[in-house]
């Protein structure tokens, strides 16, 4: 999921993830401070803007590219990649973009049950080259196992003058050069289609990677539909690839290195915050080696009880996804770390247990310290899993993000 990063990301999949004064500052201006994810959520007008309010019909290719009208939408993409000689590496790539008011006129009449397509420049016919209402905020993180080191860069920009946008004809999702692009593929179709994510950081780590869907788009939520709280208009529309087959090079400190391995991609896109009174959330994406795939995010309180939106979902080997239920879903905390960074107290490992599916797996981070101090405070990692699924025994890898937790 990825809860909005301008109200709070949603999301999913921010892994949501912006702060607003980001947003009304210079493009060239520094970012000095940190903020929590929680902080990012207080939201901000929402007035005129479209609003995830029940089930829509998706249209394929233009769903895959941007929303404009909702407020905050985003591209997220994390996996778990391992070299020839078995190093294992996790990685997150995520493109936001924020949409600051209605000034134009093609949005004020946008319906709830309607998305449109956005001009890649995100400006209007009477504006000049750099006037916008539309501004891109972007993630790369590379985690290394073996050193258990995690390195991650931030950048963002206007959409305008070709900086930043959306495209769907060719699709293209980019801030500056790091970009998502379509594949060409005889066998590919509107709603499902390889595309290969190319990004450098600002010492060099870079990925250049082909990601291929292996299953059927699934619809989160209702039909596509998420609610995130209990308030009209507090959802976003979901989608995912929860298994896509990914090859490629990755380069960390001079060294390129031929690498494969599993990612997930989330797309979401909302306009409201979250309920107050809702302080972050635990995000789970996990690969099992028997063909399933588990989403599961939990929404808390300030309390800290949980919120009746917690929920996630089952996807089988065929692809048929099945909903989960806040009951059905045992998470126990065994272990916490404290970041030397900024104080926040993570948990780091669990038990998560389904009983009716007979599922029962502990779940831990790869390495602790995968923070990400960027704008925004979250935690953004690499897991890996083992345990039983009806008497079978499992592993795999996944990704946790974590919002709202402070310092003790």
């Amino acid at each position: 999921m990825k809860l909005s990063f301008w109200q709070i990301v949603t999301i999913p999949i921010l892994v949501g993830l912006v702060l607003s004064w980001i947003l009304f500052s210079e493009p060239e201006a520094e970012i000095e401070a940190t903020i929590s994810a929680a902080q990012a959520l207080s939201g901000g007008d929402t007035e005129g803007f479209t609003q995830a309010l029940g089930p829509r019909e998706f249209v394929f290719p233009d769903d895959h590219g941007a929303h404009p009208g909702f407020k905050t939408e985003w591209w997220y993409y994390t996996g778990n990649l391992f070299s020839e000689e078995g190093r294992q590496f996790g990685y997150q790539f995520t493109i936001f973009r924020n949409q600051l008011s209605l000034l134009d006129a093609d949005f004020a009449h946008i319906k709830p049950e309607e998305s449109v397509h956005i001009n890649p420049e995100g400006n209007s016919a009477h504006d000049s080259e750099w006037s916008t209402n539309q501004l891109y905020l972007a993630h790369f993180a590379i985690s290394d196992v073996s050193k258990k080191d995690h390195v991650f860069d931030e950048r963002y920009s206007r959409g305008t003058a070709g900086l930043a946008g959306a495209s769907v004809d060719p699709y293209r999702i980019w801030l500056e050069d790091w970009e998502i692009t379509r594949v060409k593929d005889s066998k590919a179709t509107d709603e499902r289609f390889p595309v290969r994510i190319k990004a450098e950081m600002s010492d060099g780590t870079a990925l250049d990677v082909v990601l291929n869907p292996q299953k059927p788009l699934v619809l989160q939520g209702e039909e596509g539909y998420d609610k995130k709280g209990g308030e009209d208009g507090n959802a976003s529309y979901y989608i995912s690839f929860t298994r896509m087959q990914t090859e490629g090079l990755l380069k960390k400190e001079g060294e390129s290195l031929a690498v494969s391995g599993l990612s997930w991609m989330d797309h979401e896109w909302s306009t409201s915050a979250l309920d107050s009174g809702q302080t972050g959330w635990d995000w789970f994406s996990i690969q099992l080696s028997n063909g399933y795939e588990l989403m599961y995010y939990q929404i808390r309180n300030a309390d800290p009880e949980l919120t009746p939106q917690t929920t996630g979902s089952l996807v089988a080997p065929n692809g048929q996804k099945r909903d989960l239920d806040q009951g059905e879903v045992r998470l126990e905390v065994l272990e916490y770390w404290t970041s030397p960074h900024t104080g926040a107290r993570y948990p780091v490992r669990w038990t998560l247990a389904i009983p009716s599916e007979e599922l029962e797996m502990d779940v831990t981070t790869v390495f602790d310290d995968q923070e990400m101090t960027v704008s925004v405070q979250y935690y953004e990692g690499a897991l890996r899993v083992s345990g039983k699924f009806r008497d079978e025994a499992i592993d795999g890898n996944g990704y946790i993000e974590m919002t709202g937790y402070e310092q003790d």
